[in-house]
């Protein structure tokens, strides 16, 4: 219990001590402001886009077997590394094109995705689907069926599977695909630490109690909050404009 408590403070913890030492990585007033603003926007689509993934599935059902330490570490390892990539990503892209190309692309990528899942929450209304908690619970219990059940397995072993499971789940989601157009339009440093405090909060919620919280979340209402967000983000983008 004592480390199931910890393992749920780190990512607060985490975010009070970014928070207080922005300021001294970061010296510009304006330059303080954008780190804020991103890593706002980073950690909110994180929560949004995040619970109820196939991420979070994974964490969940492998703290019901495992130790629940050993794959938060590896889960939130796996995701930290993924969204540090992914902002490396959206850093390099405005030094190969021009600044106003790469955060149009953002705003483009926001309204693709936004719409995408607002219709995706139309058609769930429409069928009836969506009710209850996502498919993926399902996908993901399959997939781990055949895994090694053992109690006595040790805590690196697990976390190494959580990292490895949840590195190749996340690549080419869309929440990676999201971080990058978000590196792009806004300071890479607070995409990366507002994604690293997300995930590690997240993947917190799995592994006390993912899998009770899975089960009442309705795949159609993350889907349409996801949608909104992604608008959100592509409206916001539009009436600032690209900054130099």
């Amino acid at each position: 219990m004592k480390l199931m408590l910890l393992a749920t403070l780190i990512p607060v913890v985490m975010a009070m001590k970014l928070s207080s030492n922005v300021t001294d990585v970061v010296e510009a007033d304006g330059s303080q402001a954008a780190v804020r603003e991103a890593f706002s926007n980073s950690f909110v689509m994180i929560l949004v886009t995040e619970l109820g993934d196939k991420t979070f599935f994974i964490a969940a059902l492998l703290a019901m077997r495992h130790d629940r330490l050993a794959v938060w570490v590896g889960a939130a390892g796996a995701l930290a590394a993924m969204t540090a990539l992914s902002a490396c990503i959206g850093l390099v892209l405005p030094a190969l094109l021009p600044r106003v190309y790469t955060h149009w692309a953002a705003v483009a990528l926001f309204v693709y995705f936004g719409v995408k899942l607002l219709l995706e929450a139309v058609e769930m209304l429409r069928t009836g689907k969506g009710a209850g908690p996502s498919d993926e619970l399902g996908e993901v219990e399959e997939s781990l069926k055949d895994g090694d059940s053992s109690k006595g397995r040790q805590a690196r072993a697990v976390a190494l599977q959580a990292f490895t499971l949840t590195f190749c789940a996340e690549w080419g989601d869309r929440s990676q695909i999201a971080t990058i157009a978000l590196a792009a339009a806004k300071d890479p440093l607070g995409v990366t630490l507002g994604g690293i405090v997300g995930h590690g909060c997240v993947s917190s919620l799995a592994v006390v109690g993912g899998r009770v919280l899975a089960s009442r979340i309705s795949e159609r209402a993350v889907v349409c909050a996801g949608g909104v967000l992604f608008l959100a983000f592509a409206l916001h983008g539009a009436i600032m404009g690209a900054s130099d």
